[in-house]
């Protein structure tokens, strides 16, 4: 039951200012208060030129944005862990929520305790980019695009001095580095930002008599450069974290819970930083493909796809580096990706009542980070270490995929008024789905720097499977505990990056409609639709962390796993493939 603000916050804090989080491992989490309020403004100048002569279509565009983000976030926070709630069979009992229940004894203690405070702040984002174009008619068969863009993407600031973030040098040594006056860029900006672009297509016989086009193009596209780096008003010198000493005394004393001094003098508990010599992120990107008519209603294509992403923007966590810093959040443009992809594609455009689509892709992405986001805390190396020890399947890898759909407009039978009545205006539609497992990285436990938890991956114990096989299990397997041993408490385990697979996903939908005949302006509509009508088990991805008691099984379909939707994100489990059968069923009147 909801406690009032009294108990859990300090004087001059309640739930319209602050926020409270209580969590026990295992158990779930409570969280009462404000978050944030975010308000983003914008202004946005574009102008586009376009000019058509002979066979040539020139365009020429400028782009420049202003972008002034105020985040409003709570002015105290406080947060609690406790390792469990009862006490494990062996002491020590320190840190779990009942360790002081039974009479007589001690007051709780929680495993993690912190209080943090923070002050609003407003930054200042600009982008400008310029771009020229040509489409060129060689000839009635031959058709060529080509052009360029220019990005300048500065990094952001405050909107004043008073906002603006501070940042630190000495990166290469951590333990040499040092705060820089505020004001100083979080790298520099960077002018050689020229992306081309360009593009082929070649059309051999016509449509109707089979024949085909030759298509190609290649790329350079830039990123914005920021990535996490918006975070940075969430931290120093916007906000003051108090770690409380573990085991800490549970209700927090007045004394522990009280919010610690905004500063801007060191030591620092957490802030984001950026490598100043930091590059816009770039990705090479082209493809090659040969579309072949089938008549003049169908088609099928081969493609091939592939993208390579270089200085993309990658996230480091420095751990009490040196004595003026706790906890460092490091953006840098260290990571890379390869995408390679084989493309199968038919398509056939609505005739005599049929349509359909169909495709299979064969693709593998390789990286080293996934995301430029928070995410990345799994990455627990230093600065100064290899980023290609992540490196590994990307996040998102699916090595095949197979998709079809079918529309098909039922004839109706007979030719009589009744029977047209009774049969006419029906139609089916079915949607297949089929895809093998994505990654799945395992993490060893948690630690906490700084208020901040990272789950480094866990060291691999040599000779034993690490999959289990077998009915019993959800899926048909289970990852085996015995293969892993979390590492060290602030260091990366030995196991590489998302090198289990969990499950696939195979679904497939069916619908049936009648529109039934009606007044000229007016439609009715039937509709019954059958999702996973096959009721195929799809089973969600696998418990990653090694600390838990379901560590390596499937404790949910995958529609569940994909998201809750609402604060949790995600869609609600309804609208998401990987659920139990289940039909719907829909009266519409068009008018």
């Amino acid at each position: 039951m909801p406690l009032p603000d009294s108990a859990l916050f300090p004087p001059g804090f309640s739930s319209t200012n602050g926020v409270y989080a209580l969590e026990i491992t295992g158990i779930g989490e409570i969280l009462q208060g404000k978050f944030a309020t975010d308000e983003q403004r914008q202004i946005n100048f574009i102008d586009n030129l376009s000019v058509t002569k002979g066979s040539h279509q020139l365009k020429f565009g400028v782009d420049y944005r202003w972008l002034s983000p105020f985040s409003s976030i709570f002015a105290y926070r406080q947060f609690v862990q406790f390792s469990g709630m009862a006490c494990p069979p062996t002491p020590p009992c320190t840190g779990y929520a009942l360790s002081g229940a039974a009479p007589g004894a001690t007051s709780t203690t929680a495993a993690v305790a912190a209080s943090f405070a923070y002050q609003p702040a407003a930054l200042l984002v600009h982008n400008f980019s310029l771009y020229g174009q040509d489409t060129w008619k060689i000839s009635p068969r031959l058709t060529m695009t080509y052009g360029l863009r220019w990005d300048i993407n500065p990094p952001l600031k405050g909107k004043n001095s008073a906002n603006d973030p501070y940042t630190v040098i000495g990166l290469n040594d951590p333990a040499t580095m040092t705060l820089v006056p505020r004001g100083t860029p979080l790298y520099d900006t960077t002018y050689g930002n020229v992306a081309p672009r360009v593009g082929v297509a070649y059309r051999v016989g016509d449509e109707s008599h089979l024949g085909y086009v030759l298509r190609a193009g290649f790329g350079i596209f830039y990123d914005l450069g920021s990535g996490s780096l918006g975070g940075v008003s969430s931290y120093f010198p916007f906000g003051a974290t108090k770690i409380i000493p573990s085991p800490a005394p549970f209700p927090l004393s007045a004394a522990n819970a009280a919010p610690p001094v905004v500063t801007t003098n060191p030591p620092v508990a957490t802030m984001l930083v950026a490598d100043p010599n930091s590059k816009l992120p770039r990705t090479y990107e082209w493809n090659a493909a040969l579309e072949q008519y089938l008549g003049s209603s169908q088609t099928l294509s081969l493609t091939y796809v592939g993208a390579l992403g270089r200085d993309l923007l990658r996230v480091t966590n420095l751990y009490n580096p040196n004595p003026n810093f706790q906890f460092v959040n490091v953006t840098s443009s260290t990571a890379t990706s390869d995408y390679h992809a084989l493309q199968v594609k038919f398509e056939r455009r609505l005739s005599k009542g049929l349509q359909a689509s169909a495709s299979y892709t064969w693709s593998h992405s390789i990286d080293i980070a996934s995301t430029d986001a928070f995410a990345n805390y799994l990455n627990t190396s230093s600065f100064i270490g290899d980023p290609s020890i992540d490196r590994g399947d990307s996040d998102f890898d699916i090595r095949n995929s197979v998709a079809a759909g079918v529309t098909y407009s039922l004839p109706t039978p007979g030719s009589n008024g009744a029977t047209s009545a009774v049969l006419g205006g029906w139609s089916v539609d079915t949607f297949v789905l089929a895809r093998t497992a994505p990654p799945v990285n395992l993490v060893g436990g948690i630690f906490f720097a700084a208020g901040t938890a990272l789950y480094p991956r866990p060291n691999v114990n040599l000779g034993v499977p690490k999959v289990l096989y077998g009915s019993q299990y959800p899926g048909g397997k289970v990852f085996n505990k015995a293969a892993f041993t979390a590492s060290p408490n602030g260091q990366q385990g030995d196991f590489n990056r998302n090198v289990l697979r969990g499950f696939g996903a195979t679904q497939v939908d069916f619908a049936l409609q009648r529109q039934f005949p009606s007044a000229e302006r007016l439609r009715l509509n039937f509709r019954s639709e059958f999702f996973n009508i096959f009721n195929h088990p799809n089973f969600g991805f696998p418990n990653n962390n090694l600390t838990g008691p379901l560590f390596g099984r499937s404790t949910q379909t995958l529609a569940s796993s994909l998201g809750s939707g609402g604060p949790n994100g995600g869609f609600n489990p309804l609208y998401q493939i990987g659920g139990p059968r289940s039909v719907q069923l829909a009266l519409k009147l068009e008018f």
